[in-house]
């Protein structure tokens, strides 16, 4: 059970990072972000169906070839025709901060599924259509991941590496666990943030209510602010496989939105 106490200060406290779905102060913009439990920085505008181009979306791929377990047509229709790569992230519920993620490879044949990994995503509220700062939830969508960093070193990143101190994350989460190490490894969701820029740009082409700087990032053992958190290992497994030839995906939501 979350501990309202918790959740209450944390939210009343001002925002220390730029991960996680957020805002963040003009400080926060000059110095490094903090914590896992708090805002961040993100620039895209829509998801990866929005931004592809006319004829080229649709994720079933060829003729005959069947769609991802567990998306519906419109889920796999906002694939572009071009992915090969789709991280899915199927929330337990609308309003459940648990989920399962799952790295699927399209390949002549269909979609081959990868390794399934426990995660997390937002706090109390689950999933939104409609993502603001604030709101404790994650948004729903089909987002490109074009950019990826760390506090640690490049750990073999296919896709663009941003090695920074800027993904130091102290502090606390909503149960008290310690946030150290939440941002070691990350890649950018192109949820309200400018692709091709490191996770740490602060760019919101929806404007600031919007939040933005939700990422994928490492696990601390409880919910997030908005992004999806898997344990370290599978962060860098999905660094060390996403590559950009591929134009990798995410496709999140929960279960009964993705089926439709």
């Amino acid at each position: 059970m979350i501990r309202r106490r918790t959740v209450v200060a944390l939210l009343a406290s001002p925002p220390l990072l730029t991960g996680c779905g957020g805002g963040g102060t003009a400080a926060g913009r000059r110095a490094a972000p903090t914590a896992a439990a708090r805002p961040a920085p993100g620039p895209a505008s829509g998801t990866a169906a929005e931004r592809a181009p006319q004829g080229t979306r649709g994720g079933r791929g060829a003729p005959g070839v069947p769609r991802i377990p567990g998306l519906g047509p419109k889920r796999a229709a906002a694939i572009p025709e071009r992915c090969r790569q789709a991280v899915v992230v199927t929330g337990r519920g609308k309003n459940s901060p648990l989920s399962t993620v799952v790295l699927y490879q399209r390949t002549a044949t269909g979609w081959q599924p990868g390794p399934t990994w426990p995660a997390h995503n937002a706090l109390l509220h689950g999933w939104s259509a409609h993502h603001l700062v604030g709101d404790l939830r994650s948004p729903l969508g089909v987002y490109t991941l074009p950019d990826a960093g760390g506090l640690l070193p490049d750990p073999g990143s296919r896709l663009p590496y941003h090695h920074s101190r800027g993904f130091h994350s102290p502090g606390t989460g909503f149960e008290g666990e310690p946030l150290e190490g939440s941002f070691d490894y990350v890649v950018a969701i192109d949820y309200n943030r400018r692709p091709g820029t490191s996770p740490l740009d602060w760019t919101r082409p929806l404007g600031p209510g919007r939040g933005g700087g939700v990422w994928l990032h490492v696990d601390h053992g409880d919910p997030t602010h908005g992004c999806v958190s898997v344990a370290k290992s599978s962060m860098r497994r999905l660094l060390r496989t996403l590559e950009p030839g591929s134009h990798p995906v995410v496709v999140m939501g929960y279960a009964d939105w993705l089926a439709g």
